[in-house]
């Protein structure tokens, strides 16, 4: 079989998950809070504990909330301000996105973050994947010097955007670095790297997990309805599949 060298970014849900993705032979993470919301912006003590453990990259989410792309001036400066935090924690870089209200990349905030978060790199997430016209997005990010921009070719996943992410692929020429992202599993990993041509994809490869606690209190919930008693972590053993199936052909 072809070894390929295709390379891995795990999406991350904490320190844990990210060590577990160290673990399984990631190159990186993207350190997210809220991954039902698409992910969110870390705390400042989780992104620290991220820089002081992992000895693979690490690039927080630069995000305020969850929702679209269009942020407040106010949402901006908190943004610049958690730029600031990653650099004193010298992360290796940052994932982050901004659009206009009319669908482009905000060209000129882009540009201030860059400028800002010198001397980290800078990834555009799938804040990409919204834009109204995906193939002048991709020169303006080009332009800007982002390095990688994660995208399901803007479908509901990269197994359905696969066409799509073959002609970005295409047109980056290795300019940037067209990452798929969302919904890549065991069942779809290796048809979308063969069709695709990427040379890295992004995953979350999360398992279940199951609460320590013996007293449960049942009968509320802190929040929205949930099952509050379990969760879900990065699995080394499925990062590790995922890499096998993305790296040989049949």
């Amino acid at each position: 079989m072809e070894n390929r060298n295709v390379q891995m970014e795990v999406c991350a849900n904490g320190v844990h998950s990210a060590l577990m993705a160290q673990q399984g032979g990631a190159i990186r993470v993207e350190l997210c809070a809220s991954l039902t919301e698409g992910g969110t912006t870390p705390s400042y003590g989780e992104i620290a504990a991220a820089a002081k453990y992992l000895d693979i990259d690490v690039y927080p989410i630069i995000r305020p909330r969850g929702g679209d792309f269009l942020y407040s001036e106010l949402e901006f400066e908190i943004m610049k301000s958690d730029i600031i935090n990653c650099r004193a924690l010298n992360c290796a870089g940052i994932v982050t996105g901004i659009l206009t209200a009319k669908g482009d990349v905000d060209k000129k905030r882009c540009a201030e973050l860059i400028e800002l978060a010198g001397p980290m790199k800078m990834a555009f997430h799938r804040a990409f994947d919204m834009t109204r016209n995906m193939e002048q997005a991709l020169e303006d990010l080009i332009e800007l010097g982002f390095i990688r921009v994660l995208t399901s070719g803007g479908k509901a996943s990269a197994d359905d955007g696969s066409d799509r992410l073959k002609t970005l692929n295409a047109q980056a020429a290795g300019r940037i670095s067209i990452m798929p992202g969302a919904g890549i599993n065991s069942d779809n990993i290796r048809g979308i790297i063969e069709k695709t041509g990427a040379r890295e994809f992004h995953a979350s490869a999360r398992g279940n997990t199951v609460s320590q606690m013996q007293f449960r209190n049942t009968a509320l919930q802190m929040g929205g309805p949930a099952d509050e008693y379990s969760g879900s972590m990065t699995d080394p053993q499925l990062v590790e599949k995922l890499l096998e199936l993305a790296n040989h052909t049949k």
